[in-house]
This record gives structure tokens, C-alpha cells and sequence, in this order.
């Protein structure tokens, strides 16, 4: 995305700077932002990797949103029944039984003593 990007806005001041950033601080990423051409995919299939689930292979789309120039809506999706599909419905599970962790304390009423 951020080849996408810096294909877009090859003159963004902001974007050089971190390319810049990113280079002098890491080696691989040197090696590989000088090892490729940038190239816009509308589709394809991403491996994420999850701490939880473990590696996600996910089909994904890329639309344009009309509405908003420079806005691009990604879709992401398994095949049912593949073992990606299965880690999602685990994942699902999993954030459904930790909610509780991420959700702000209710505000508690105070009583006049």
C-alpha cells in the first residue's frame, strides 16, 4: 500500500521523508523498496498472519469509492468451508468472549452519603 501510495503522490513531502525514514533504519526494507516497481492490484489473496488464529489466507477486492476520490474500500473474504474461513468463525468466537477486556468501565452512580 504504501508503493500505491508513493506511486500516487510521487512528490508528497510527508511520504518521502518516511520512505526516507524507513530506509535508513532498516535494511530489509531498503532491499526491498529498491527491488520493486509499484504495481496496483484490484485483487488478489493476502496472507495475514493472527496471534490468535495463526495465518489467514484471505481473497481481497479493491474498489474505488466515487463518492470520495482517493478512498479505496478493501473487501476481504475465505472461501466457506477452507481453513481460513474456519480460523475467522474461531476468531469471531474468540473476540466475542474478550470483549469484556476492551470495553469501558461502566460509570458507576454516586450516592450522597
Amino acid at each position: 500500500m504504501l508503493r500505491l501510495e508513493a506511486g500516487r503522490h510521487p512528490h508528497d513531502p510527508d511520504l518521502i521523508r518516511l520512505v526516507g525514514e524507513l530506509s535508513t533504519q532498516s535494511e530489509l526494507f531498503r532491499d526491498r523498496w529498491a527491488s520493486r516497481d509499484v504495481v496496483f492490484h484490484r485483487s488478489g489473496l493476502k496472507r495475514l498472519h493472527h496471534p490468535v488464529v495463526g495465518d489467514l489466507d484471505l481473497n481481497y477486492q479493491s474498489m474505488d469509492l466515487p463518492s470520495e476520490p482517493g478512498l479505496v474500500l478493501n473487501v476481504y473474504t475465505a472461501p466457506a468451508g477452507s481453513p481460513t474461513a474456519d480460523a475467522l468463525q474461531l476468531l469471531a468466537s474468540w473476540a466475542a468472549t474478550h470483549d469484556d477486556e476492551f470495553a469501558e468501565p461502566a460509570p458507576t452512580a454516586k450516592h450522597p452519603q
